[in-house]
């Protein structure tokens, strides 16, 4: 195949000597079909900064824009649940004891049943047009959450919804990889992932004001699920529409424009898409450390985090606000965490130090858990209470952190897809213990609920500690063997398209 050429003006590209790639695993055999068009067999075009950014906020406009409306919406719709608890549908639909908290758990069972087949698929089939097509199927299942007038009802329509919305999570980390460069990546997965905070301060407005609304027909729960769903299916349409499927299929710009695109991204050292699915990878993942502390870290966080986003508004309501007061209280706790999440990931672009800063994130959680089980609720307490509760916020910051991680420390496609969809698989593990650890009989206080948090904060600390330790010792192995052969060097980057893993490139360096 003749390799394109690619003309730029001299201020924004700088076309670098062949380097010497001799040594190097296959010649670029791995490299994936589509980016060989691109980038041809070895040569490396720098961008520069002015560059960089015109076509980082030409990349916004597409995909980050898609991805922020995509989980706001998703985030909405999954814990539309959580506001209509004091909107009557306990009531309505006749829930008793834990039916409640089944409610929250059976949606994961839906994600883990997906998570494997959808991140697969992903790798193979256009990303743009499958996300849309997920976003469309929940959307409806949405909708028709307004006929939930029994549990069984609403189980199978939460577990509907668990096999549509797995596909979110891991595709946008995936997507955040393949577009944004690594010292971005933080930052843009704190963002979409910040969505959770924005739903509960949209979500907390849209409920305070359909309370509101009485009619002889719907419930205001049911008109709730009927908006949420019909916005969702008609935000899937433009997302099908205006989403590009990857930089060399993104018809919407030049072909130049493609290609500089591509090169922004080869310093990531992290490929951009191979469709074959390597077995070789897959054993890998299986042997990896650092995948199997991103995995229980996942679970153990998970534990904690979905517990209290799950019963927020039963939290808040217990410590003695009314129905409405709840809900816009409900508007504080997403705007806080709006604001760890991006500080979160303004702190790692910053200091690039991931593992401490998710260690100091876990202090006002442990702080906070301490008070609520220590102070008793009463019509003094209840602020005091609620700052507290505020504070263990402060998790979604480490939540952050340790998706970025993965998406930066992990290399070669079918790896990545792997270690993704393992990732989320024990999200989805840990959301659905995180429910039942809230026992009706434990209400108002729950003091046997927050005794498990704190036991998860303490594992957490232990095995950040693990991570950081392996990250650090697998450079110093990578770095001995820089010091016997230059072409090791993490500046070389002519093996970056080749879907090598992270420990096969000799180039690669983990960041921690």
């Amino acid at each position: 195949m003749t390799e394109p050429k690619i003309v730029q003006p001299e201020e924004q590209v700088e076309r670098l000597e062949r380097l010497d790639t001799e040594g190097f695993p296959d010649k670029h055999a791995t490299m994936d079909a589509e980016i060989r068009e691109y980038v041809g067999d070895g040569e490396v075009v720098e961008v520069d900064a002015t560059t960089s950014t015109r076509l980082r906020r030409m990349i916004d406009k597409r995909v980050l824009v898609v991805m922020l409306g995509t989980y706001f919406l998703q985030s909405l719709d999954k814990n539309a649940l959580s506001f209509t608890a004091i909107m009557g549908i306990q009531t309505d639909a006749h829930l008793v004891g834990q039916d409640y908290a089944w409610l929250h758990t059976v949606i994961y069972f839906g994600i883990l049943a997906a998570e494997f087949p959808t991140v697969l698929i992903v790798q193979k089939v256009p990303v743009a047009k499958y996300l849309a097509a997920n976003i469309f199927l929940w959307g409806l299942t949405i909708t028709m959450t307004c006929f939930g007038y029994n549990f069984t009802i609403l189980t199978a329509l939460r577990v509907l919804l668990g096999l549509f919305e797995a596909v979110s999570q891991p595709t946008f980390l995936l997507l955040s990889a393949m577009w944004y460069t690594r010292s971005e990546q933080a930052v843009i997965v704190a963002c979409w992932y910040g969505m959770n905070g924005v739903q509960g301060i949209c979500g907390g407005l849209i409920a305070y004001g359909i309370s509101h609304i009485h009619s002889h027909v719907l419930k205001s729960w049911q008109i709730l699920y009927v908006l949420l769903g019909s916005i969702t299916c008609v935000w899937a349409v433009f997302v099908a529409w205006w989403m590009p499927d990857s930089p060399m299929r993104a018809k919407c710009w030049s072909r130049e424009d493609r290609a500089l695109m591509i090169e922004r991204v080869r310093a990531n050292q992290t490929g951009i898409q191979n469709r074959k699915l390597k077995r070789s990878q897959v054993i890998e993942t299986i042997k990896d450390p650092q995948v199997w502390c991103y995995v229980f870290i996942q679970v153990i966080i998970q534990i904690p985090t979905g517990g209290l986003g799950s019963f927020s508004t039963i939290i808040i309501s217990d410590f003695g606000f009314t129905t409405l007061q709840t809900e816009l209280l409900s508007m504080g706790t997403g705007f806080i965490q709006c604001c760890i999440m991006l500080g979160a990931g303004w702190l790692i672009r910053r200091f690039n130090r991931a593992i401490i800063f998710q260690l100091l994130f876990l202090m006002p959680n442990i702080i906070g858990t301490a008070v609520l089980m220590a102070v008793p609720i009463s019509q003094h307490t209840r602020v005091g209470l609620l700052f507290a509760y505020w504070i263990t916020m402060s998790f979604w910051g480490t939540t952050v952190m340790l998706m970025s991680l993965l998406a930066r420390n992990v290399a070669g496609q079918t790896k990545k897809s792997v270690s993704t969809a393992a990732l989320f698989v024990a999200w989805a593990v840990g959301n659905t213990i995180a429910p039942q650890v809230f026992q009706s009989k434990d209400a108002p206080r729950y003091f046997t609920c927050f005794s498990v948090h704190m036991g998860c904060y303490g594992v957490i600390v232990i095995l950040l500690l693990i991570l950081g330790w392996h990250l650090r010792k697998e450079n110093k192995k990578k770095e001995a063997v820089q010091e016997q052969d230059w072409t090791a060097s993490e500046t070389n980057l002519s093996n970056a398209f080749d879907d090598l893993t992270d420990r096969e490139n000799p180039n690669f360096r983990y960041m921690y």
